[in-house]
Parts: C-alpha cells; structure tokens; sequence
C-alpha cells in the first residue's frame, strides 16, 4: 500500500523517473473511455505529455492491495483549476507489488 501511495505522488509531482522504475517494459496502461498504452516506450511517452499538466493537490481516498492486486482512488486538482476524479487498478509482476505490469484507470472531470 505504501508503493502505491508514492506511486500516484510521484504522478502527481511528475516524478517520471520513479514512475518509469515502477513499471514493467510490457506495461500496459488502459484508460478507459480515451487510449490504451502498450510497452514501456508509449508509457513513457504519454507520461511526457501529461507532465505539462501540474497537479496543485492530490487527495487520495483508498488504497487497496492483496497479492498481486491493488487499486487508488481519490482527487487530483491541476493548477489549471480541473478537478478529476479516479480509480486505478493496478496488476503486479509479483506479489510483493513493486513492479506494476498493468493500470487501469476510470477517469471524470469533477
């Protein structure tokens, strides 16, 4: 549970060296509704493209892990002033949960 915290502030700070370190290179993150990223290059990519949208505030709700599962949800506001709300849904490449293999992310503007 404690991975996953630093997980989602590194994404809020944009830390994508934590964030690229935490995954696999087959990641594939699937936000529903909007795209689906396979592989470490497009990961990375995507993360580049949303660094230019700074988090002011990140409140998490839940945190969730068993085995090789674990979901977050909570608020991040942008300094642009959006709200969204989210879930994450994370696969592990093992149970010890430091290496994320897939995200799956439900996302609305609040």
């Amino acid at each position: 549970m404690e991975f996953l915290k630093n997980f989602n502030i590194a994404f809020a700070k944009g830390d994508l060296k934590f964030i690229s370190e935490s995954v696999t290179d087959e990641i594939v993150w699937n936000i529903i509704g909007k795209l689906r990223i396979e592989g470490k290059e497009q990961f990375s990519q995507e993360l580049e493209r949303l660094k230019s949208e700074q988090a002011k505030e990140l409140i998490i709700d839940q945190i969730l892990s068993h085995g090789k599962e674990g979901a977050v949800n909570g608020i991040i506001e942008l300094k642009n002033g959006k709200k969204y709300a989210f879930s994450d849904f994370y696969k592990f490449k093992g149970a010890k949960g430091v290496t994320i293999k897939s995200i799956t992310t439900y996302v609305i503007e609040i």
